[in-house]
């Protein structure tokens, strides 16, 4: 069966609150029925600094009997704002710890599967590599494995851009002046090309967007500017090494004309054990917003293959 994302959302039960993490709080909601029987699939946004919603198409998973997690990561959206908070905080290891809170809290620590998108998809690949127990499949979507290539990659798609819009991206970047509205407008160019290539953009990615803009912390501490001028505390990340120890069904997805090339994808299909890649030839980095149905057909069968 094809399960169209968007189709009959309506009737699916909603549960949304806050989870304590610490002394802080994490924002959850969880969309469709709990005595399903089926795991719970718990998405992990992307930024680092981004929020839960443009990713809400994946409730369509509802409809089929799949709980879906949406939560925002410690520092955005719903979640504890911590603005003060500097580069010795802002640490991968916060955010695989406020995931495995997660877990626990709702009680899904032993029927899940996770569904990571961009950075998103490589705290899931650190986590699924501590061969939890609970752990049913994994899906990385649009993630590099490493900020290395990833950086590697942006001077290349970089060299493909107009010459005079590269030169004002680099003039800006070399002066500090990256907040400027000429430095954005250059930028906008490289998110329309690899980022999301709909035209408007659309509402629950536009949502995101405004919302890392409106409290850029976590984004400007471990990313930087921009995607493809990664400067800070994640530029030499990489999960590289611990994708071997992944031993759970794995759905690589990536599009076309991602950010995410397929240089910095392959390392999940070539050292992950039992793995799937699809790449999608309409799409950048949001394959399930810019090709929902064939995303939908595709997510609904991997899923299906996990049994539960």
């Amino acid at each position: 069966m094809t399960v169209v994302p968007g189709v009959g959302l309506t009737a699916a039960p909603r549960v949304k609150g806050w989870l304590p993490f610490g002394p802080y709080r994490t924002w959850y909601r969880v969309t469709g029925p709990a005595d399903s029987g089926k795991p719970a699939v718990v998405a992990i946004h992307g930024g680092p600094g981004s929020t839960h919603d443009y990713l809400l198409s994946l409730c369509f998973l509802a409809e089929a009997g799949w709980p879906v997690v949406h939560y925002d990561q410690l520092g955005n959206g719903g979640s504890t704002h911590l603005p003060d908070r500097g580069v010795d905080f802002w640490m991968p290891e916060l955010f695989l710890a406020e995931l495995d809170n997660l877990l626990r809290r709702l009680d899904i620590a032993d029927n899940y599967v996770l569904f990571g998108h961009s950075w998103g998809g490589m705290v899931a690949a650190r986590h699924a590599a501590r061969r939890p127990s609970g752990l049913r499949g994994l899906v990385v979507a649009n993630s590099p494995a490493s900020y290395v290539l990833w950086r590697q990659e942006m001077e290349v798609l970089r060299a493909a851009l107009p010459a005079d819009v590269d030169a004002t991206l680099r003039r800006h970047e070399a002066a500090g002046t990256t907040g400027t509205n000429e430095y954005v407008k250059a930028m906008l160019l490289f998110y329309e090309r690899h980022v999301c290539r709909l035209r408007p953009w659309p509402r629950d990615y536009l949502a995101s967007f405004m919302e890392t803009s409106n409290n850029p912390t976590v984004y400007s501490v471990m990313n930087g500017p921009s995607e493809f001028h990664v400067v800070g505390t994640l530029k030499d990340w990489s999960v590289e090494e611990c994708l071997p120890a992944i031993a759970v069904p794995t759905l690589v997805i990536s599009g076309r004309h991602d950010e995410a090339t397929p240089v910095t994808v392959r390392p999940y299909a070539d050292r992950i054990p039992d793995v799937r890649w699809e790449i999608f030839e309409e799409s950048s980095h949001v394959p399930h917003l810019e090709e929902p149905e064939r995303f939908g057909a595709v997510l609904t069968e991997f899923l299906a293959s996990l049994g539960g």
